[in-house]
Formats: structure tokens, C-alpha cells, sequence
């Protein structure tokens, strides 16, 4: 066999196995093509299947959920009841419900922004783009779940407002996957219903900051004795946490309260809020924290307001009295009310130097021609539980 002839035979046998192998690529395309319409079939079976599941386990869900809208008549049906004196400029007292706990609705603009930013950097960082809950939080809980640590929540700010005011408060607690299941589908409803200010505007109002303090407006008095608007930056740090585990506090576990006032400072800083000079600032800055609760409820002529807030009680009864949101302005004069007070204590300083048996006086100033009281002292220091100073002498 010559050259032409070897050259010949090896182009052929070239060819024969250009063709073997491009039958096997054509049998192996259409096996793949099959396998692809298979698996896209297989596919649009699970979703079409799973949006079947999904939407039957929304109808079954949602049949018996409250209406979305209730968010606004349940959690606005709740404000304290304060009473004044004459001049409407002084609060006697702040009626605190004592199954609930104090507070005033802030619209949102009267929240400062570095509390709004705390709140979102530690509990809901997607706050402004998600649906109404977290999914990578739910995943987190998932896997969580699936490793024996419990059913956890991944509670987004639009979930815990959900769980807060539309779920009945003897299921709030229950260890429940159709109650996580009822508050996702609320949450997405209302996400969609109205806007995020609108909900972020709720959470902080209804949140419980610990000590009988419901909101922010009621939390800043708690815990700072100020007004919201006037919070700081470290002021803000310390009370966003809180709402975590009321009972880490800056009164009652002030050192906790503040660790945890660096993790929202470091929050803020690590999701772009402030910086880190501005951080270790506010870490640094020295706060004046009420250190005792007395305070908060030290009352502005004490019986005379307990007096108006009894007869509020008998004329209109407990729950518009605890939950109406009453501003109630009296007769009392509180310049009369002072001279009274000294008088009365100055008589019986006088009386046990002259060796008298006394310990408390009363009494009692009334205009005659319009009979308005204008200062009530039922003690001579409502606060001496030697004496009984809370009761009012002047009616007993």
C-alpha cells in the first residue's frame, strides 16, 4: 500500500469517527433536551403546586383574621388621662391605667430621627423595602427551628406590630407556628394598606419600654424626664434597646442597659447613621437617669388630684378615665395650694413644741361665691406612711 493510499485510509477512518461522535453529541443533545423539558416541567409543577399550597394555606389562615384597618381603632383607643391646674400649664397627674401603663401619641415628625434610626438599625434593617417580614430572618429562623432551638420568630418591625395590637394577648406568647403564620399574612396586608411611616409611626407609639412606659413620649419622661423631641443621641441609644427586654433598663439594670447602649451605637454606625466619632461621643456622654421611680409619680398637690381623678372615675367611669386621653383642668391655685401646704405644716411644728400629740393637720381653701377649691391639703405630706399621708383628712 502505497502513501496516497495509507493517507487515504486515515482521512476515512478520520471521518467514520467524526460521525460516530457526532451521533453520540446528537443522542446525548436529545437526551439532555428531554431531561431540560423534564426538569422545567418538574418545576413549573412544584411552583404552580407550592402557589396552590401557598394560597390555600392564605385562605385557611386568613379566614378568621381581623381586618388589616383595626390596627388604627385598637392601638389609638389607648392614651392616659392627665389632670392640670387652673392655668392648664402644670400636670397634677397622669392617670395610669393599672392593667396597661402610661402614654401620649407622637406623630412621627415628633420622633427624633436618631430613634427612629436606632429602632430600624436593631430590629428591622430592611424596614423600608421589605414586604411587611424579613425574609432572611425567616430563613435564619428556619434553620434555627430545624436544629432544636425552638420556633423562632424573625420578627420584623411590621410582624411585632401585628403581634402587638392584633393578635389577642392570650395568644401573643404561644409557641405557635399559626400564629407566626396569621402575623406574616397581617404583616404583608398592612405593609400594603399604608405606608412605612405610617406603621413605624404605630410601633413606636405601642411599644413597652419597661416600667409601666408604653411608647416613646412615655418612655422619655420614664426614664429621662424630658420630652421625646428632646432626646440626644446617647439618650436615644439608651431607650431603643429596651424594647428588646424591657427589663434591661437604665433604672433597674443600669449596667446592662449600658452595654446594650453601645451595640445600637455600633448599629447605627456599622448601617451608616453616624459616625464613629459620633459614637463614642454619645458612649462617652453622661446621662442624668431618674433613679427612682418615686419621681416619676411624685404628684402636684397629691390629694387634691386624687380627689378630681375620683370623681372623673364616678362620673364617667374607669375605662374612659384610664384610656379616654382626658385633659382635664381644675380650680386649684397652686400659689394658694403652697401657702397652704406650709401653713399646715407650720401649725403643727408649732403644736409639738408646745408639747402637743400631733403629727398632721388639713385643710381646705374654697372661693364662696363660685365654690371652687382653690387648694386641698389632706396631709401634711402625702408620702409619710407614718402618718398615713396618702389619706386625705380633709374628706375622711
Amino acid at each position: 500500500m502505497n502513501t496516497q493510499e495509507k493517507a487515504w485510509l486515515l482521512r476515512q477512518r478520520r471521518e467514520r469517527r467524526q460521525r460516530a461522535r457526532g451521533g453520540t453529541s446528537k443522542v446525548i443533545l436529545q437526551l439532555a433536551g428531554g431531561l431540560v423539558v423534564l426538569l422545567i416541567s418538574g418545576l413549573l409543577l412544584t411552583v404552580v403546586a407550592g402557589i396552590a399550597s401557598a394560597a390555600g394555606v392564605y385562605g385557611y389562615y386568613a379566614r378568621d383574621l381581623p381586618d388589616p384597618g383595626e390596627i388604627v381603632t385598637r392601638q389609638e383607643k389607648f392614651e392616659t388621662t392627665k389632670i392640670y391646674d387652673r392655668t392648664g400649664k402644670v400636670l397634677l397627674m397622669e392617670v395610669i391605667d393599672p392593667r396597661h401603663g402610661d402614654r401620649t401619641l407622637l406623630p412621627l415628625e415628633q420622633i427624633p430621627e436618631d430613634f427612629r434610626n436606632a429602632t430600624i438599625a436593631l430590629e428591622d434593617k430592611t424596614f423600608y423595602s421589605n414586604i411587611g417580614i424579613d425574609p432572611q430572618g425567616i430563613a435564619r429562623a428556619f434553620l434555627l427551628n430545624l436544629q432544636g432551638q425552638g420556633v423562632q420568630g424573625g420578627s420584623s418591625i411590621t410582624v411585632q406590630l401585628v403581634k402587638n395590637i392584633l393578635i389577642p394577648e392570650e395568644e401573643r406568647y404561644q409557641i405557635s407556628y399559626a400564629r407566626k403564620i396569621k402575623e406574616a399574612i397581617l404583616a404583608m396586608e398592612i405593609s400594603r394598606q399604608y405606608s412605612k411611616d405610617q406603621i413605624l409611626e404605630w410601633y413606636l407609639n405601642t411599644n413597652y419600654y419597661g416600667n409601666w412606659a408604653i411608647g416613646v413620649e412615655a418612655a422619655s419622661q420614664v426614664y429621662f424626664g424630658k420630652h421625646a423631641q428632646e432626646l440626644t443621641l446617647a439618650e436615644c441609644a439608651m431607650l431603643a434597646p429596651i424594647v428588646q427586654y424591657p427589663a434591661m433598663n437604665p433604672i433597674d439594670n443600669p449596667d446592662e442597659a449600658k452595654t446594650r447602649q453601645g451595640i445600637a451605637l455600633e448599629r447605627l454606625q456599622a448601617e451608616g447613621y453616624i459616625t464613629r466619632t459620633e459614637a463614642e461621643a454619645a458612649f462617652a456622654e453622661p446621662l442624668q437617669i431618674h433613679s427612682s421611680m418615686l419621681k416619676r409619680y411624685d404628684l402636684v398637690a397629691p390629694h387634691f388630684a386624687v380627689y378630681v381623678r375620683k370623681q372623673l372615675e364616678d362620673a364617667y367611669g374607669a375605662e374612659l378615665l384610664y384610656r379616654g386621653g382626658l385633659k382635664v383642668y381644675t380650680t386649684v391655685d397652686l400659689d394658694i395650694q403652697r401657702i397652704a401646704e406650709e401653713e399646715a405644716r407650720a401649725q403643727v411644728a408649732k403644736l409639738q413644741e408646745e408639747g402637743e400629740d400631733v403629727s398632721n393637720a388639713a385643710a381646705v381653701v374654697i372661693r364662696a361665691r363660685t365654690g371652687e377649691i382653690l387648694a386641698m391639703v389632706g396631709s401634711i405630706d402625702y408620702w409619710n406612711e407614718e402618718i398615713d399621708g396618702n389619706v386625705n383628712v380633709a374628706v375622711a
